[in-house]
């Protein structure tokens, strides 16, 4: 299945390293310790290329040979939102690349005694003046779709953020979860560093990793 075929603004960053990264995080036999440590790179290469994605504007500026024209990336004006608990991992990588922006938190849940899992909002904080920001939502697992819905709401509906100028960062995503996310956001431009296959009967990605926030902050 092609990547626009799966959500309209989709974007799969190429990077090499990612894949002897990915091969560490998806083991079983690897630590906590270990993991949070190649997670920490591998979060740092999506957070760059998510951070690439906000709007740029081009000039010339000198270098000590010759000029050069080149690229500026507007982060002045720059939101970054995780969704708890998983999310914050990621959001302290863009913070390491853009240590003075700003941050709001969002707190959903899965229902883990409901079949479908759905997505329960609990509890928002955002900046002022978030409505008149980019926003870059962190979260590094996107599955069903459910607590990014629910994230997106919260920004759209509540905080009056417009749909286009929210960009969704997350390491692993699916079908499943692209799907439902074109159906619902498809304005939204969404940067993923993997498309796994699908969702297993418990709604985990496959092949995946299993549970991010659990192997990263060691709570298995």
């Amino acid at each position: 299945m092609s990547v626009p075929s799966l959500h309209p603004n989709l974007v799969v960053p190429q990077s090499k390293a990612l894949f002897g990264l990915f091969t560490k995080l998806r083991d079983i036999n690897t630590s906590s310790k270990d993991f949070a440590f190649y997670a920490r790179r591998a979060m740092r290469i999506l957070a760059e290329e998510a951070i690439a994605e906000l709007p740029t504007t081009h000039s010339t500026i000198q270098t000590p040979c010759a000029p050069y024209r080149g690229t500026h990336v507007d982060t002045n004006n720059l939101c970054a939102v995780s969704i708890i608990r998983s999310g914050d991992a990621l959001l302290e990588s863009v913070r390491e690349c853009l240590p003075s922006v700003a941050v709001g938190k969002i707190l959903i849940q899965r229902n883990e005694e409901s079949i479908e899992k759905e997505a329960v909002f609990y509890y928002s904080k955002m900046p002022p003046g978030v409505e008149n920001m980019n926003i870059l939502l962190c979260d590094p697992m996107l599955a069903t779709g459910g607590s990014a819905k629910a994230a997106i709401d919260c920004l759209v509906d509540k905080y009056h953020v417009k749909k286009e100028n929210i960009i969704f960062a997350n390491m692993i995503t699916c079908p499943e979860g692209l799907k439902k996310m074109a159906e619902d956001y498809p304005e939204i431009k969404i940067v993923s560093a993997c498309v796994d296959n699908g969702l297993n009967d418990e709604k985990f990605i496959v092949p995946g990793l299993g549970d991010y926030g659990d192997r990263f902050f060691n709570t298995m």
